[in-house]
């Protein structure tokens, strides 16, 4: 039987929740229970909780491939509530007299399991839809079914997009264009009156305010996208040209995804609402005005200005929002416009978890063993010993230069030719050995010198994780996003390691070592030693907006399995998977690459039948390896560690005992 882990006197849950910080960036939707193991509340405090680690043993048991997403479908109906009644309630306090009306952009995620629960929890609130492609608008048109809701129809566009745009309004759809430069209005008219039916057109106006965060570019005057005024003046005498002046009805702006500074919001929804009321006044019957997306997610927790966070609740953001139209709209004496909007992160980032299997990790620190020199050994081993024996704290730093010297000297002798593997090896562990010691005499201290942070990083350890990040956290390895990561289970005890994640591909950049802190961004993880043959299951959180769509083919690893999961009091364990995605297979991502799958067959048994031929394989030993290279083909890209012990209630099996 496996003994229990025990932990340090001063750990507890609650120790747990404050070191992954789970209070500030779950938002209520994470928490992690008396078993040490990370639960999901889909529903906050209005329901019932869900064990992750359940869910991945029950997973398991199916037989499903890791990487696992679960899908808290609750939670994303739930996100959809809030967002729209804390608009409502904006609007309820400050007496603005019109309504709103969200949009979600399909881009955040395109799955139609997401796309179908939105559009089912958004229906009391005539909650709608943004596309900013074809294939976008077509799959918005089809599961569309509310009028007085909206499609968005943002991006650029070609008579195709502005023609299927038009079979939306001939349906009695309300579907905006959104026209992004002035060739796309003449065009957008032509086609209107090729189809005769009467367009509904919305104005993207390029700001002067511009974003904060990763995405400053998205706004501007070097904006992609919009029109600049000159070019609104002339879009508004080419509609009353065609008699369509009454047309306009939408006016659109965008400062960029994950806004982190509530100031820049601000300042673009004024400078909005301005050129809204100004061309209301020249004879345009608008009735919306479209903030864009930008609402950020607090990925870290700090509810700073950081990249990664926000320094404003999603209330504040929304009666910011509706104050600034109301008040810049009651200065020029113009009608409330109904809001738009298309925050679309906020609505789905905290729905999805992505688990990884971590199955091992690369220590450079040593066990604190006696390492011995003979006559044998070099010089450097010796020297290296003596500095360490002299160690101190008084000396700590001057010793770390020493044994650094030593370690740089070694490296030459080896180039040269002098030293040996062994030698090498009893010098190097020895530096790792009295690395490890000068660091531990800095803990605690107010000041820690540059050179010891560096070297506690370099003593971490690599945990190695079945995912790619280039398919799961694309955002992650392109443009820095951070998300929270922890361990899902064996938080009872605290955790012994310091770690960063690194990936099964064969790319040096597949990794993680940026990680979310109140205060900065952190160089290592606080994790648990993984014995050997164990599973070791950590979280990757808020990954529902983005991730799920943009992850490349690396390495040829594919989708991954995903398990959609309901709350349900009927059931014993009060939740349900509902559906099964299953992951790629290799046939699949051969398929998407061009590799005909019966052409590989033909070509492998073409092979085999030469070795059968030149008596290298015995024909049943020979059909057998067909077989298995034909059974290869369904398989999931990623490993498969089923064979490995999983953990017994969150408690590592076979786990070591902390004194």
């Amino acid at each position: 039987m496996p003994s229990p882990e025990k932990s340090k006197p001063d750990w507890d849950i609650e120790a747990a929740i404050s070191t992954y910080n789970v209070e500030s960036w779950g938002s209520g939707y994470f928490s992690v229970n008396s078993a040490g193991n990370v639960v999901a509340k889909p529903l906050k405090e209005a329901g019932g909780s869900i064990d992750l680690l359940e869910v991945v043993n029950e997973a398991r048991e199916r037989g499903l491939g890791f990487p696992l997403v679960i899908r808290f479908q609750d939670l994303l109906r739930d996100r959809v509530i809030t967002v729209n009644r804390a608009f409502h309630a904006a609007m309820q306090e400050f007496g603005y007299r019109n309504s709103y009306r969200g949009v979600f952009p399909i881009k955040v995620n395109q799955l139609r399991e997401v796309i179908e629960e939105i559009v089912e929890a958004g229906a009391q609130f005539h909650f709608g839809l943004e596309a900013g492609s074809k294939p976008e608008l077509v799959a918005a048109l089809a599961m569309h079914k509310d009028p007085e809701s909206l499609i968005v129809c943002n991006g650029y566009k070609d008579r195709d997009f502005i023609r299927t745009a038009m079979l939306g309004r001939r349906l009695g759809k309300s579907v905006i264009i959104v026209v992004e430069k002035l060739e796309e209005l003449e065009q957008t008219l032509r086609v209107a009156k090729e189809v005769n039916v009467e367009p509904f057109i919305g104005i993207r106006v390029r700001l002067h305010s511009k974003g904060s965060g990763k995405w400053t570019t998205s706004g501007g005057e070097n904006a992609k996208f919009g029109l600049s005024t000159t070019n609104l003046v002339a879009a508004s005498e080419m509609l009353k040209k065609a008699g369509l002046a009454h047309a306009l009805k939408l006016v659109h702006f965008h400062v960029g995804s994950q806004v982190p500074d509530i100031s820049t919001i601000k300042r673009a929804v004024r400078e909005a609402a301005r050129y809204y009321a100004k061309l209301s006044k020249m004879g345009h019957s608008l009735g919306y005005l479209d903030v864009g997306g930008g609402l950020g997610v607090d990925y870290d927790g700090s509810r700073t200005s950081f990249d990664s966070s926000t320094n404003y609740s999603l209330q504040e953001y929304c009666n910011d929002v509706v104050y600034n139209i109301m008040e810049v709209c009651d200065s020029e004496g113009v009608a409330h416009p109904a809001i738009v909007s298309e925050g679309g992160r906020a609505i789905v980032a905290h729905h999805s978890v992505l688990v990884v299997e971590s199955f091992g990790s690369i220590e450079k620190d040593m066990p604190l063993v006696p390492i011995e020199a003979t006559e044998q050994d070099p010089k450097p081993l010796r020297d290296i010993l003596e500095v360490q024996g002299k160690l101190k704290r008084g000396n700590r730093i001057e010793t770390l230069h020493d044994a650094q010297q030593i370690k740089e000297e070694t490296q030459q002798m080896f180039s040269l030719g002098l030293l040996d593997l062994e030698a090498k090896a009893k010098i190097e562990s020895a530096y790792w050995q009295l690395a490890a010691q000068v660091v531990a005499l800095h803990r605690g201290l107010k000041y820690v010198p540059e050179e010891v942070k560096e070297l506690e990083i370099s003593l971490s350890d690599q945990y190695i994780c079945n995912f790619s990040v280039f398919q799961s956290l694309l955002d992650h390895w392109a443009l820095g996003q951070l998300f929270p990561i922890m361990p899902i289970h064996r938080l009872t005890t605290a955790p012994d390691r310091n770690g960063t994640l690194v990936d099964i591909t064969c790319d040096s950049d597949g990794k993680i070592s940026k990680f979310t802190d109140l205060q900065d961004v952190k160089e290592t993880l606080p994790l648990h030693r993984i014995a050997p043959g164990e599973i070791y299951y950590l979280g990757v959180f808020l990954v529902g907006a983005y991730q799920d769509i943009m992850g490349d083919l690396h390495n040829l690893f594919g989708r991954v399995t995903e398990v959609h999961v309901f709350l349900d009091e009927d059931e014993e364990s009060g939740w349900y998977i509902e559906e099964v995605i299953e992951g790629s297979t290799i046939g699949q991502v051969l398929a998407l690459t061009q590799w005909d799958k019966i052409e590989l067959m033909r070509l492998v048994k073409m092979q085999v039948d030469a070795a059968i031929k030149s008596d290298r394989l015995k024909p049943n030993d020979a059909m057998k390896l067909l077989a298995d290279y034909e059974k290869g083909l369904q398989g999931y890209t990623y490993l498969s560690l089923n064979g490995a012990s999983a953990p017994v209630n969150g408690t590592a099996a076979n786990a070591p005992v902390s004194n």
